[in-house]
């Protein structure tokens, strides 16, 4: 456990990848094979139940602490994080442990099936010969919330770095059905599988934002344009009869979206697709709202599949023939995308061909992003002519233009503390929007939630705001007297009934502190409605 702490303490500490990744990687070379199944196994969301519920653990760590109970609920809605609190308020001891992480998580599992006075002696026995960041990383396995600012990739890397495995191949394995309590180290990541390459996908290209406008990028007759389309960016890889659909998160997602399990059989062996999974609703693009429905279901019903039908939006060729040709010209590669489009065209597949538009001047260009909206796009990509396709993010052949984000001005209504850095200011903001009742009158809808988009001077002002002005407690929120308004962006919008105010909005954050507006002033609840396209 001592490894595994200062490891976490490493990660929680820094804001830069390659300390991340340096870190990851001593770790992964250092700790033993089975500490190191679990590591994977947390840091990929795939924790053991929580075995005690949050109320005994405050109830018993302020009884360690010897400190009344309202003395420590009032220090966990002042820290904001309960793990940190309990770590915090509990003396430190001169005695240790020498557990393990996989020992330690063996007893938390045994842990759900004893009795509260058997929790109670374990728990705060384990407090007390824990130092203060164990007992950090301790108390956030039991309570199941264990969440650090590292990504799968990030992991993936440093993986690949200790144990000289390819990423793509580990990405693979670690997305398969597998149990850390019995899977091995050697089976899970060293163990070479007739299919590890078999499902590798390519690594993504993408694009930078333009900085200026189209022109200045230079003759139009050397670029392409397209859409973009707000979906899930997918690779659609067809290899000895198999199909593997790989979003680009790496994230393996074959079994999702079976309507694609057509495409064997028709779409030929050796073929990878790069495109969009999208929505198809009623003969039209849906939102990406509805396409949410479908995002994180272990279990696709015959309903889901009626209700929200998707297809894949194909952008580029990557594999034909079963060989390589990402290094061909992009007009060469659109061209054989769209002789296998037009071959496969007769079946009726959930695939269809991302429109390429050729352009003859720039003003062109506006005229086909004016257009976006209507047609459930973010914008337009502009694509060399000439330009191979490459490996992550690189400025020069492949650009995006995206639409200006919608916007509005809406009320501060509720905060909770932040993270990291910002873990003793209030900057985790709900806003409202204003609703007109039956009778006339109007009340704050709550609709969006945003963190971002402040300077750090501007985030102290709203926090000085908050706690001068707090009107009730709900465990660490906060509801504050309504009175500042701020501009509110977002990329897309759509009805929800799953939100209270009945829209959902995606990517919100703050565009401006409207120093000049009283809350009379925000919007509404119909102003934003009369956003969503038609």
């Amino acid at each position: 456990m001592k490894l595994f702490a200062e490891l976490i303490k490493t990660l929680d500490s820094s804001n830069k990848t390659n300390v991340k990744v340096d870190a990851l990687t001593q770790y992964f070379r250092t700790a033993s094979d089975t500490d190191k199944v679990w590591t994977i196994a947390i840091l990929s969301h795939r924790r053991p139940p929580r075995p005690v519920n949050t109320t005994l653990l405050r109830l018993w760590a302020a009884e360690l602490a010897n400190i009344p109970l309202w003395l420590f609920e009032d220090s966990y809605h002042i820290v904001g994080d309960l793990a940190e609190t309990i770590a915090l308020v509990i003396p430190n001891s001169t005695d240790n442990s020498d557990k393990s992480l996989t020992e330690f998580v063996q007893e938390m599992i045994h842990l759900k099936k004893q009795t509260d006075e058997y929790k109670k002696d374990y728990l705060q026995e384990n407090w007390l010969r824990l130092n203060y960041y164990e007992r950090f990383v301790f108390t956030k396995l039991i309570t199941g919330s264990f969440r650090i600012g590292v990504s799968q990739k990030l992991m993936t890397r440093a993986l690949s770095r200790a144990t000289g495995v390819n990423e793509d191949v580990l990405a693979y394995k670690l997305k398969g059905e597998w149990n850390p309590v019995t899977v091995s180290f050697r089976d899970l990541v060293l163990e070479e599988k007739a299919g590890d390459n078999l499902s590798r996908p390519y690594p993504f290209y993408l694009a930078h934002a333009i900085e200026n406008e189209p022109a200045d990028l230079g003759n139009v007759a050397d670029w392409s344009a397209e859409h973009k389309w707000d979906g899930i960016r997918s690779q659609t890889i067809l290899r000895n009869g198999q199909l593997f659909i790989w979003s680009r998160g790496e994230e393996l997602v074959t079994d999702k979206y079976p309507e694609f399990n057509s495409f064997m059989g028709i779409i030929p062996d050796g073929t990878v697709i790069d495109g969009e999974i999208l929505p198809w609703i009623d003969n039209t693009i849906g939102s990406f709202n509805d396409l949410q429905t479908r995002i994180g279901r272990k279990t696709v019903t015959p309903a889901l599949l009626k209700k929200t039908p998707v297809i894949i939006r194909a952008y580029d060729l990557l594999e034909w023939n079963g060989k390589d040709i990402r290094n061909l010209p992009y007009t060469e590669r659109r061209a054989l995308l769209e002789q296998l489009y037009k071959n496969v065209a007769d079946y009726a597949l959930p695939l269809q061909l991302s429109e390429r538009i050729t352009l003859t001047e720039w003003e062109h260009a506006l005229h086909e992003k004016a257009k976006a909206r209507d047609l459930r796009s973010e914008g337009l990509m502009f694509k060399r002519n000439d330009s191979v396709y490459g490996v992550g993010r690189k400025k020069g052949d492949w650009w995006k233009w995206k639409l200006d984000p919608f916007s509005i001005d809406a009320v501060l209504t509720y905060a909770m503390r932040g993270h990291g850095r910002r873990s003793n200011l209030f900057t985790d903001y709900t806003f409202a929007l204003w609703e007109t009742k039956d009778d006339g009158t109007k009340e704050l809808v709550t609709f969006a939630k945003a963190y971002s988009g402040l300077t750090d001077a501007e985030f102290r002002m709203v926090d000085d705001y908050i706690k001068k002005n707090t009107l009730e407690r709900f465990g660490p929120v906060r509801s504050v007297t309504p009175k500042l308004v701020f501009e509110i962006g977002f990329e897309g919008i759509s009805l929800s009934g799953r939100h209270k105010s009945g829209i959902a909005t995606r990517f919100p954050r703050i565009l401006r502190w409207r120093h000049d507006k009283a809350i009379e002033d925000a919007n509404s609840i119909e102003d934003l409605k009369a956003m969503i396209p038609k």
